[in-house]
Parts: C-alpha cells; structure tokens; sequence
C-alpha cells in the first residue's frame, strides 16, 4: 500500500476536527470540500469568538482580556485558540499567510509540547520512484545551532516513525565523517553525538548503499535528512520539486503542543487534502 493511501486510512479511522481559518482562499475552500467529502477530516471554518477562545488566550499568556479579544480578530490566531481549547483537534493555515504569522498564533495560543525547547518543521517527500524521505529543516530555524539541530532530528525521527514505520537520520553536510573541516562540519558533527544520529554525511552517502559503504557512512538507506541551516533545507525541497517532480508535503510544525500545519503558499488542492490527511494520521 502506498504512503497516501495509509495515511488516508488512517485519518478516516479518526476523523479529527480540523480549523482552516483560510477557508475563503478557492484552494483551501475546494480542499475543505474533498476532505468531507471523503471522510478524512470534519472542516471546521471560523466562527464568532468564544468565551473559551478568550480564556486559552488569558490562560496560554496571562494577557488581560481586552487584549486577548483584540488578537482574536485576527483568523490566526482564533484557529489557535480554538485548537488550544479543544473545540478543534488541530489547525491547517499557511496557503494565504507567510509561516512566521502562523508560528506566531501557533506559539502564542497553543505554545510548546513539554520539554520541547526548538520547535521544527518538517516536509513529506514522495518522489515518482515510489521513495519517501522527512526534509527537516526547511521552514522554521534558519541557522540552528547543535542542540537545536539536535532537537530538529530527534523531533523529526519520531515523525518518520509514526509516518513511514521507521527512521533512519542523516545529519547532512558537506563532509563525511572526517573527510572535511569548518564551523559548519563541527556543528553537525556536535549535533549528531548529541541526538545520537549518523553525521556528519553527504547527501549521497546518506541514500546510496554503494557510495555509503565506500565513505563509510552507515547503511545509506536515511528516509529522515535534517539540513545544517534553513538555506540548505528549503533550496533541496525545492530542487526535488521542480527537478524531480516530488510532491512536497508540509511543511509540518513539530513541537507544539497541539497539532499545526503551515502549508506552503504554493500548495495546490491535492497538497492541502494530502497535508490535512497527514496531521490527522500524526495527531
């Protein structure tokens, strides 16, 4: 069975409540519509303001009231606040709104998991061959340090467990092992002892058994890649898109203590059904 096809499975075995606070966007709108259509998910557009909205608000940061009601006219932020009170399981935004508004509402309403210190994001590659590989990361952190990029590629092997069955992580550089010197080999190399992951490794030793085994570099079967800064991560996904027509998924915000999806802004239909179906499985 092939990977969409699980998670679409898996999603309709638990069909969450998800909010769109972009629902009028004709993307997004024609998503919402799938969605219910097929059992994947209940779409959940915004409403009028809840009391329970305002007090997560007044809760999450200790705001006053006034103050809490004037953010919640803003869609971001009201799609938050209803996943951080549990009138929805979790929130899909980003096809209208640049990832750092969504991060904002996301860490100022639902904030972070428990002992979660970097939150992340992560992109599902599925490529035409039938590979499937977790890019991480390629939206959020733009130059982590190592224990950031240690936190980045443990988050995102648990996600590629519960995704794909298993996690294999590479943390990538330009360099294999010892074969090359420089603050960023360093950081990766500090990043990898610390999380307890291969690196630091090139690309294709990471994914090519021939070229690993003659790097001595692990298996080379990685399906979780995590990037040594925001420039290498985002520049890859991209690439893949366009060069080797992968269809890229996400990207998906780990560390919040409730479910968000920051969709990219070029998302089509099937990506956000695709996406929406994905948190679901994940939640």
């Amino acid at each position: 069975m092939q990977f969409l096809e699980k998670v679409f499975d898996a999603a309709k075995a638990r069909p969450a409540r998800v909010v769109f606070p972009e629902a009028d966007e004709p993307r997004v709108a024609e998503a919402m519509s799938q969605l219910a259509a097929e059992g994947l998910c209940v779409p959940v557009a915004l409403g009028d303001v809840s009391e329970a909205q305002v007090a997560a608000l007044v809760a999450a940061r200790g705001m006053k009231e006034a103050m809490a009601r004037r953010l919640l006219a803003k869609p971001l932020y009201q799609a938050a606040a209803m996943v951080a009170c549990g009138e929805v399981d979790a929130m899909v935004a980003g096809a209208d709104s640049p990832t750092k508004r969504v991060i904002e509402a996301a860490a100022m309403a639902i904030g972070p998991a428990e002992n979660v210190a970097t939150v992340s994001s992560f992109f599902v590659m599925l490529f035409p061959d039938g590979r499937e590989l977790l890019f991480a990361d390629c939206a959020v952190n733009i130059a982590p340090d190592a224990g950031e990029l240690a936190d980045i590629a443990r988050a995102s092997a648990a996600s590629a467990k519960a995704l794909f069955g298993r996690s294999e992580v590479a943390m990538l550089s330009f360099s294999t092992g010892t074969s090359g010197a420089g603050e960023s080999v360093e950081r990766v190399r500090a990043a990898a002892e610390l999380a307890g992951f291969s690196g630091p490794v090139q690309a294709d030793a990471a994914l090519n058994a021939v070229i690993a085994e003659k790097k001595g570099a692990g298996t080379g079967a990685a399906n979780v890649l995590v990037f040594p800064s925001l420039d290498a991560g985002n520049i890859a996904y991209k690439l893949c898109q366009e060069l080797a027509e992968a269809q890229a998924l996400g990207p998906f915000l780990q560390g919040f203590a409730r479910p968000v999806c920051d969709l990219s802004r070029g998302a089509s239909v099937d990506d956000i059904v695709a996406a929406t179906a994905i948190m679901v499985a994940l939640a």
